[in-house]
């Protein structure tokens, strides 16, 4: 839930989530339809179906256990090498490093390094007797996670009150160096085509691929550009919506029609039965003020 979505958005939807499946054998029994409407709003959904379909390979072939080994952990759907470590340390306490950018800002620091120099996993192996002198693996791998986004932050790190100071390049240079990546805005400009009919309903699909909320619920999108028919559709409004690293500037426009193309299906504009992702409710918002 944590991957590209901040913390205090996600302590409320982890509540939920745990007190609905509070074991891994009540997850692998659930409709991914289910999981899907309790994920509604954190975006990046396929986090959910892969999390719903490694806690059924689990409970099925597994014995509802995790593999020690980071080569089976990381044949489990959606787990790369982060999450994998990251497993291997909390699940089974074993001397291992979770590798993300919090993680690797301490490192750079301590050594004043910058990152493309620095080949983290030979770094880990080189250094094991040193980096896990410790009975308490579990442990480490959360502080460091938690030391990169608390105290050793991006930009004004507290490096007056860091434990690691004395031993830090960073903190003891001149010249401090900011390991902060700037983070690239894609702004992108999009049409969307609703058709209604007189009983509240807007035509929905699955069929857009648009990159990021494919196979979900969508009006018809296009990308803006001047091959855009327009002619018979009415412009209700503009809005805008962030999703990730993109910056979306989107027209609705609108047309009442009792015929739609192949692969939609009428979707009632005050139905709340089944998932509809949080970028679609806004869009469905826009279109209620029409009737």
């Amino acid at each position: 839930m944590l991957q590209q979505t901040q913390v205090k958005t996600v302590i409320p939807y982890f509540k939920k989530f745990i007190h609905k499946f509070p074991t891994l054998e009540a997850l692998s029994k659930c409709k991914e339809k289910e999981i899907l409407k309790l994920w509604e709003g954190l975006g990046y959904y396929r986090r959910a179906r892969n999390l719903l379909a490694t806690a059924k390979i689990l409970v099925k072939k597994n014995n509802s256990r995790l593999p020690e080994s980071i080569d089976k952990i990381k044949e489990l759907p959606g787990i790369g090498d982060y999450t994998a470590n990251a497993l291997l340390g909390f699940v089974h306490d074993q001397p291992t490093i979770a590798i993300d950018g919090n993680v690797k800002r301490i490192f750079c620091r301590i050594l004043k390094k910058d990152e493309k120099k620095i080949n983290f996993k030979d770094f880990v192996s080189v250094n094991k007797k040193n980096l896990f002198n410790t009975n308490r693996n579990s442990d480490l791998v959360e502080a460091l996670m938690e030391f990169g986004a608390l105290v050793c932050k991006p930009r004004e790190p507290a490096c007056n009150k860091c434990s690691l100071k004395k031993n830090c390049k960073y903190f003891n240079s001149p010249k401090q160096i900011n390991y902060k990546k700037k983070k690239i805005i894609e702004k992108i400009s999009y049409d969307v085509f609703c058709y209604l009919n007189n009983k509240k309903q807007i035509a929905l699909t699955k069929k857009n691929n648009l990159g990021f909320l494919k196979k979900f619920n969508l009006p018809e999108m296009k990308k803006k550009n001047k091959e855009n028919k327009k002619k018979n559709w009415n412009f209700l409004n503009n809005y805008k919506n962030s999703i990730s690293n993109k910056k979306l500037n989107i027209n609705i426009y609108y047309k009442f029609s009792n015929t739609i193309p192949h692969n939609f299906y009428w979707h009632s504009i005050k139905s709340n039965k089944e998932f509809i992702p949080s970028f679609t409710k806004k869009i469905l918002k826009q279109i209620s003020t029409l009737f």
